[in-house]
């Protein structure tokens, strides 16, 4: 994947487009990550940037690079569809390892707070994501 398709994913939108991604990802986060967790090899960073996402406090740009990174993940259908496991979420990995990159500074010690409380209340998710740090 190529850093203009990326760069054209993480567009944040106006108003309108980030509140339709944030309803988008706030429906289909958890369920996804469930899916996903063993192949994206920071699943703390981005359940944080969840975090990041949906806080009122992350300035509008940041928000918006988020939300379209989240987007692009929930969404069933994109450049490598995910129900070719493996090889499906690599795009995925892509694009949210170049948004994380790009607004790491937003995402703050309450973000990463909140990520751990919510993976000690998914233990499937934790344990995907804890086999695959090894």
């Amino acid at each position: 994947m190529d850093d203009v398709k990326i760069g054209e994913i993480l567009l944040p939108g106006d108003e309108a487009t980030q509140n339709r991604r944030e309803a988008q990802v706030r429906r289909r986060f958890w369920p996804t990550l469930r899916k996903a967790a063993r192949y994206v090899p920071f699943s703390r960073d981005l359940v944080a940037a969840f975090y990041c996402a949906i806080d009122p406090k992350t300035p509008a740009r940041a928000k918006g690079v988020l939300l379209a990174a989240l987007g692009y993940f929930v969404l069933p259908i994109d450049v490598i569809p995910d129900f070719l496991v493996v090889a499906g979420f690599t795009d995925d990995v892509a694009v949210l390892a170049a948004a994380l990159k790009m607004i790491s500074a937003h995402i703050t010690d309450e973000h990463y707070q909140a990520a751990e409380l919510a993976l000690a209340d998914q233990p499937d998710i934790a344990a995907s994501a804890q086999a695959q740090s090894r």
